[in-house]
């Protein structure tokens, strides 16, 4: 910062004092050249004003600043130059102001006399001075304002000069609060931050929860237009898209001989258990197109036959085939620990005597022993059909199932201690895996039995394929169509076991569809029987193609699933 009173100074200049300011301190005026010259003229009575006049002795020569070259010789002693008047107070200069008067002080004491002219110093060895404004009261010291300068330089002293420093509590304060707000801002930022995760997380969850609810309603068929229900005639195609495991049981009377066949099914949708009683009447296709019945098929073709057959005419998906001989039942029946059933008839012992009480007894929770419920399981009273002894069969397997274990091991080893050579299509493994789900579902009470109505002629009706077949199985019934051929049942009593086969392939070879019939006893003459006088012709035309004469053809009673009935003579000759 540059004073404005020493700008263009050369030692020549003057300066006045034109007033005060608030400080009380003098402003300084530039004094013109020409207004300096006349002030610099002596007055009558005056000596002029020398700035650089200094106190010397009247005789002292050409030293000091009182040379006058106007003078007439002698110089009268001149005040020195105090700029801050602490020599003379009432004469004095005082540029401060801090004499008694307001006004201006006289700047040059009066000479009496004319002073000699002395020669000046060299003025290019002084360093000019410009008057300087102190600062305020207090600050100006005498050492402050008299220290001198080198050369060529100013003097700017630090009163000139004002520093504003800020409280060091104030910048803290600042700096806290700064951080503070950046602290708040982050807090609220990383606040929304989670807030949006939290809820895309809902989202995605709710999402997720939606698609799996309405994934497992349509693999349940809950959805509206694919559930199943029994009273509804459209569930066909829901009941279809269940999943079911479906296991057929052949038992084999070995005492006594003959076979009951039943179907375990496993329902994974709706966790549902049942067992269905087939009817050894049932009608079934071979693979050569024959038309056969259930218990034919398991005698004659074997299990894998029967399978196939079996879905082919109820549209199933068979996983395997248990074949149960009544050895092997009642072991499993002693494996499990007895079963408790309600049995609805007296079984009496086979190897007991007339008159012995029965093995068996009817009522409520009998618990049967493994040779009880062998007996109970095949027992066929007087004047009783197949289906009751099926039922029975029913019975016992549901018991048997209600006290196996649930443990998928557990029941996998109870499989394994019968010591059987299953079906190769069903492992014990499997087979255990299986019957511990059965059995889980029995002793909740979400387990059934039914038995598949079969009509006379073995075929089934459209109540059985509306109740059991699409219901419990989930199949379409497709019963051997009675208008692709007629249907030959053939009894062999010829005496000759050849001449079933013969007639067999006559029959098939004449566009009939062959059923055998057994074996009876040998007679002279072949009879050949319709029931429907629709089957006259049909019935002749059968005795034509195994070459027996006409007049054995009669109206009579056909078996059950034929349509003409043939018993094989002594006079039958196989044709050429």
């Amino acid at each position: 910062m540059n004073d404005r009173y020493d700008s263009g100074y050369d030692g020549d200049q003057q300066y006045e004092i034109v007033g005060y300011d608030d400080y009380g301190r003098p402003i300084y005026q530039q004094v013109p050249a020409q207004q300096a010259y006349q002030q610099q003229q002596p007055h009558q009575g005056q000596q002029p004003y020398d700035p650089y006049a200094q106190q010397t002795p009247q005789n002292q020569g050409y030293e000091g600043y009182g040379y006058d070259p106007y003078s007439t010789g002698q110089q009268q002693p001149v005040p020195a130059y105090d700029p801050y008047g602490a020599q003379n107070p009432a004469t004095g200069y005082d540029p401060y102001g801090q004499a008694a008067s307001s006004g201006p002080q006289p700047r040059v004491a009066e000479q009496t006399a004319p002073s000699v002219p002395t020669p000046r110093t060299p003025r290019a060895e002084q360093t000019p001075q410009v008057p300087q404004q102190g600062g305020p009261a207090g600050n100006d010291g005498p050492q402050a304002r008299g220290s001198t300068q080198e050369q060529g330089e100013r003097d700017y002293s630090t009163q000139q000069f004002a520093f504003v420093e800020e409280p060091s509590g104030d910048s803290e304060d600042v700096i806290d609060w700064l951080n503070f707000t950046e602290n708040r801002t982050e807090r609220r930022e990383e606040a929304k931050r989670r807030a949006r995760g939290r809820v895309i997380a809902l989202v995605v969850v709710l999402a997720l929860v939606a698609v799996g609810g309405v994934g497992y309603l349509w693999y349940a068929g809950k959805l509206p237009g694919t559930s199943s229900s029994d009273t509804k005639a459209g569930a066909a195609t829901g009941g279809a898209a269940q999943k079911r495991d479906v296991v057929v049981v052949h038992l084999h009377n070995t005492a006594k001989g003959g076979t009951s066949t039943v179907l375990l099914v496993d329902n994974t949708t709706t966790k549902q258990g049942a067992t269905v009683l087939l009817p050894n009447s049932l009608a079934l296709t071979d693979d050569d197109g024959t038309t056969t019945t259930l218990a034919k098929s398991v005698d004659d073709d074997g299990s894998s036959g029967t399978r196939d057959a079996l879905d082919t005419v109820l549209g199933t998906d068979i996983e395997g085939t248990w074949r149960l001989d009544t050895p092997y039942l009642q072991n499993l029946v002693e494996l499990v620990g007895n079963i408790d059933i309600d049995t609805n008839a007296d079984v009496p012992d086979p190897g007991a005597k007339k008159g012995t009480a029965p093995l068996v007894k009817k009522g409520e929770d009998q618990t049967l022993s493994g040779k009880m419920a062998v007996a109970y399981a095949t027992y066929v009273a007087r004047g009783e059909t197949q289906d009751a002894q099926l039922e029975r069969f029913g019975q016992v397997m549901q018991g048997v199932l209600r006290k196996l274990s649930s443990d998928t091991q557990a029941a996998t080893v109870t499989v394994q201690t019968l010591a059987q050579i299953l079906d190769p299509s069903l492992t014990d493994k499997d087979l255990g895996s299986f019957l511990a789900r059965l059995a889980d579902l029995a002793k909740g009470g979400d387990y059934k039995t039914a038995l598949l109505p079969v009509q006379g002629d073995g075929t089934l009706s459209a109540q059985a394929s509306s109740a059991v077949v699409k219901t419990v199985l989930g199949g379409t019934a497709k019963s051997p169509d009675k208008d692709a051929a007629v249907r030959v049942s053939v009894q062999n009593a010829t005496g000759d076991k050849d001449n079933t086969e013969k007639a067999r392939v006559a029959l098939l070879n004449g566009g009939f569809t062959f059923l055998e019939a057994g074996t009876g006893t040998a007679r002279a003459t072949s009879q050949v029987t319709y029931t429907d006088a629709a089957d006259k012709e049909n019935a002749t035309e059968a005795a034509k193609t195994l070459g027996l004469p006409t007049s054995a053809v009669k109206k009579g009673t056909a078996t059950s699933n034929a349509d003409v009935s043939v018993i094989l003579g002594q006079d039958f000759k196989a044709p050429a």
